[in-house]
């Protein structure tokens, strides 16, 4: 993915070990899985590209688009995470580069984008089993389904992100091996001529694109861990690449054979589709075990993601921005109030609908990405001798150029979005905007305490690395 760079930098400093290097790591094969359920967790959700675009674009999209974004963003996160390897990730790079003020509104934006993106894995796993189940579908029996569900995996979270990384191994095998099943039994009702299927006058670009962007961006997050990552200056790039190629195949191939086996009829391209891919397929007994991969997907998905939001504002208490007991850590070493903050916007979002969900957060998260690009080119222009132990091997405007698709694909991502979708998403931006100089003024009037730790690096106040 890059290069470890071996030349003479002055460092920007190591993170000395804080009191929270008495729990153990996260190693490479949890993070990968990690990283996995960060970004993916398995095909579940990719259904709407076939309906919106048909088979030839969606299969065409999971190719192409990571060339475009999700290479890119591994990348940087390579670079900028072993750059500064502690909690907080991407708050930080954005700090760094453009001051704390814009750090708080990336650490807004993405936080909010995160907890979003974590409103969906209730609403997918309900809908996986709400055919096995029809009372899920709606109701009661769905709130207390969705309360019941949030409240356990928070907990798994609370005990532990070693914990988390290896369950996340576990039920990422789990959820792959029954689509690398489903590809062998359907080898004699393959055709390829339903993968060249293509009509481009009956396209929904809007969720063409939101699918696949959903489906293929949060690869930053990781970065938000980096200080609970063993040697994180060399698991991280590693964990990257090889996650990278997972989630390219985990999406790419279900779709190979979903497309490849059935005849085409786009209107059933929804979500949980794939249970029923299954069942023609393979059975009853597939069917079944898509589902239950469905719903340790999930479960997979919601507890990698909450343990980025709630060490992100970890990260930020450490660096001031948020109030002190942000920082402070159960006797598991996990962020008690993060993960409790995180939670309560779970509950509050799930809600929201599938579409309307994707559709909000893909565009707060735009705006985090255009910060995080201004970041990554800002401190390679005006910090060049920092020490980078994994660079990307390009100059400034190699960097520069490398930024471009992604820009411009944020820019298209921004104007399909629907008017009411806009509206919210520049409201909760309006509120970040205003809550860090309110922040300000409580932690003036001393009303809760904020500290910064004096372990962490400070670019601004090094003039050797200029």
């Amino acid at each position: 993915m890059g290069q470890h760079d071996s030349a003479e930098y002055v460092t920007i400093g190591e993170v000395p070990t804080p009191p929270a290097d008495n729990f153990k790591k996260v190693s490479v094969l949890p993070l990968i899985f990690l990283i996995f359920y960060e970004v993916s967790g398995g095909p579940f959700g990719v259904e709407d590209s076939v309906q919106a675009a048909g088979p030839f674009l969606a299969l065409l999209g999971f190719l192409v688009f990571p060339f475009i974004w999700s290479i890119p963003e591994a990348l940087i996160t390579a670079e900028m995470g072993t750059m500064f390897p502690e909690n907080g990730g991407y708050v930080v790079w954005v700090a760094s580069a453009l001051g704390p003020y814009w750090g708080f509104q990336q650490g807004w934006m993405k936080w909010l984008s995160g907890v979003i993106d974590n409103a969906l894995y209730p609403v997918l796993f309900l809908d996986y089993l709400k055919s096995a189940i029809p009372a899920l579908g709606g109701g009661w029996p769905r709130i207390f389904a969705v309360l019941a569900l949030t409240l356990v995996l928070t907990y798994m979270n609370y005990r532990g992100l070693t914990i988390v990384g290896w369950v996340a191994v576990l039920l990422g095998v789990f959820s792959i091996l029954p689509f690398v099943v489903m590809g062998f039994v359907s080898i004699p009702k393959l055709k390829p001529s339903r993968w060249l299927v293509v009509n481009m006058n009956h396209v929904d670009w809007n969720l063409y694109l939101n699918t696949l962007f959903w489906n293929l961006n949060y690869w930053d997050s990781i970065s938000t861990l980096a200080g609970e990552v063993e040697n994180p200056k060399k698991t991280l790039p590693k964990a990257l690449f090889y996650a990278l190629i997972l989630v390219v195949i985990g999406y790419f191939f279900p779709l190979l054979v979903g497309t490849g086996a059935l005849p085409l009829d786009r209107e059933l391209w929804t979500d949980g589709y794939f249970s029923d891919i299954a069942k023609l397929l393979g059975g009853v007994w597939l069917r079944w075990w898509i589902q239950a991969a469905a719903a340790m997907s999930n479960m997979g998905m919601f507890v990698a993601e909450m343990s980025s939001d709630s060490f992100q504002l970890l990260g930020m208490a450490e660096r001031g921005m948020l109030p002190e007991f942000f920082s402070k850590r159960s006797r598991y070493g996990t962020p008690l109030i993060g993960i409790l903050f995180s939670a309560s916007g779970v509950l509050l979002l799930s809600w929201l609908s599938f579409q309307e969900i994707v559709a909000a957060e893909n565009f707060l998260y735009c705006f985090g990405m255009i910060l995080e690009f201004i970041a990554f080119i800002r401190l390679r222009m005006k910090y060049p001798a920092a020490s980078r132990p994994y660079k990307i091997p390009v100059g400034t405007v190699g960097s520069i150029l490398m930024c471009i698709p992604p820009t411009i694909l944020i820019c298209v991502v921004l104007a399909i979005s629907s008017l009411k979708v806009a509206v919210i998403s520049l409201v909760a931006v309006v509120i970040g905007l205003v809550m860090q100089p309110g922040l300000k003024y409580v932690e003036k009037r001393r009303w809760l305490k904020f500290s910064t730790s004096a372990n962490l690096p400070d670019l601004h106040n090094d003039s050797s690395l200029r």
